[in-house]
């Protein structure tokens, strides 16, 4: 298998995080289960012209094969086979909205064909990164299409509003805890709905389902890491209030618990097999 990541330039990569694309063609078959992260994504199938939505409890079927797929706070399942050929953007947290136009919280937890939101833009966009011949190239391709969308709206990438809710996440990122997003709301000078309102907008959830998923996320780094973990120490220093109250929050997002995912996950972090 091949895996590449890429940071993007800037001024892109305040609001991209990375670039990625991998090439599987004889990937072994099965499943894996995504964790959420609180990131959209962009995900380009260049193999077929489909991706395939493999839903607990429903029959597979045949999406574009150009996706947003919007912040999780819940996992999803992906077939391997997509892995064959495929291309993706990591977009940061609160970094998709401006470039999308549209608010972020319109794709959480859905899946939305590409060309809907970048209509006869996206078709072209994966012919041209079919038709490169290297890794490199599709890259560079794909970074100069989204340099030209934040040209165009680089007033509104650096808005207050905008500017606020980077500060918010920065806070969050530090803290990711009830109290803290009541203190960040007040230091805006918003009312804290006027302030949810705005974050929800920009990132895709409320401040305080964010917090959440941050420390979700803060969990699975360092289990990820894969050393010896004593679960009451963790539960402490990623911020919750107590072991239970991580064993909880962990299967509310993942859909197992914590050992399940230690024994079964991967190389990404985010990424565990479906046994």
């Amino acid at each position: 298998m091949l895996f590449l990541e890429r940071t993007p330039r800037a001024p892109l990569n305040r609001f991209v995080r990375m670039l990625w694309y991998t090439k599987a063609p004889e990937v072994a078959a099965g499943r894996e289960r995504i964790l959420p992260n609180g990131c959209v994504q962009v995900i380009v199938n260049l193999a077929r012209d489909y991706l395939l939505d493999c839903s607990e409890g429903q029959p597979d079927r045949a999406m574009a094969p150009a996706l947003v797929v919007g912040c999780r706070s819940v996992y999803e399942i992906v077939d391997r086979s997509d892995m064959a050929d495929l291309i993706g953007v990591v977009f940061e947290p609160g970094g998709f909205a401006a470039l999308a136009a549209d608010s972020a919280d319109r794709f959480a937890n859905q899946s939305i064909p590409l060309e809907d939101l970048w209509v006869g833009q996206a078709s072209c966009l994966r012919e041209r990164l079919q038709q490169a011949s290297t890794p490199e190239a599709r890259f560079q391709y794909l970074e100069d299409f989204l340099l030209e969308r934040f040209v165009a709206c680089e007033a509104k990438l650096n808005s207050p509003r905008q500017q606020i809710v980077e500060f918010a996440l920065s806070r969050f990122r530090l803290h990711p805890s009830m109290s803290s997003v009541n203190a960040v709301a007040r230091s805006t000078g918003w009312s804290e709905r006027r302030f949810s309102q705005i974050f929800r907008e920009q990132v895709g959830f409320s401040p305080k389902l964010w917090c959440r998923i941050e420390r979700f996320q803060r969990a699975v780094r360092q289990i990820h890491k894969g050393a010896d973990v004593a679960w009451a120490e963790l539960a402490l220093d990623c911020g919750f209030y107590d072991q239970s109250h991580f064993a909880n929050e962990f299967r509310a997002f993942s859909g197992v618990d914590a050992t399940t995912y230690s024994a079964r996950r991967t190389q990404w972090k985010n990424h565990i097999s479906v046994g």
